[in-house]
């Protein structure tokens, strides 16, 4: 069984970006040392486009080979005019307003997303799954989650994007590691607990 993975950055407070969904205040955290270990521990989670940018697109991918993001976190890359902004990896987009894919290597997921997800997770493969955001899928998916890696940058927001947009439920999670940064930025990576 593979799994979901839910690579995600946040806030002190858990925000992973303003009221509107922006976390560009967090770019400034990615420095040499941090850029060294997201391409040493997570390179298909940087975009295509930027890994070409860094000369960094000849990086196998590590962890995963499979991505779902939502319509709110794809249409960042479309803004910019980029369609398949993870050309590396097979892209899903759930949306239920996206009626065709600009790319044909994104697949559209208009419904059923959580029967897609453990059909892909029911797959045979050595990689697991990519659930990049935002809040909206993340809370529809958060029985699915396998694993939590956050990456909390040193910020409070107040207020913004929660990391799951969901009701109210418990979920437990087993802490597996803590890895720290000079910039004051903390990873810790989680595994459900079933």
């Amino acid at each position: 069984m593979r799994k979901l993975t839910y690579f995600i950055a946040c806030s002190i407070d858990g925000f992973i970006g303003d009221p509107g969904g922006d976390a560009t205040s967090m770019v400034r955290f990615v420095d040499e040392e941090f850029f060294a270990f997201l391409k040493a521990e997570y390179p298909e989670t940087l975009p295509t486009h930027g890994r070409r940018a860094l000369g960094v697109d000849d990086l196998p991918n590590k962890r995963f080979d499979t991505i779902i993001q939502g319509r709110s976190s794809y249409d960042l890359a479309l803004k910019e005019g980029i369609t398949s902004p993870y050309a590396h990896l097979r892209e899903y987009v759930a949306s239920r307003t996206l009626n065709e894919s600009p790319d044909p290597n994104v697949e559209i997921i208009a419904d059923d997303l959580v029967g897609k997800v453990r059909e892909l997770k029911a797959e045979d493969g050595d990689f697991g799954i990519y659930l990049c955001g935002g809040a909206q899928i993340a809370g529809e998916l958060l029985d699915e989650i396998d694993e939590l890696v956050i990456k909390t940058y040193p910020l409070v927001y107040g207020a913004g994007m929660p990391m799951f947009g969901s009701a109210f439920a418990i979920s437990e999670f087993a802490l597996e590691s803590v890895r720290t940064f000079g910039n004051h930025v903390l990873v810790r990576t989680y595994s459900r607990k079933r």
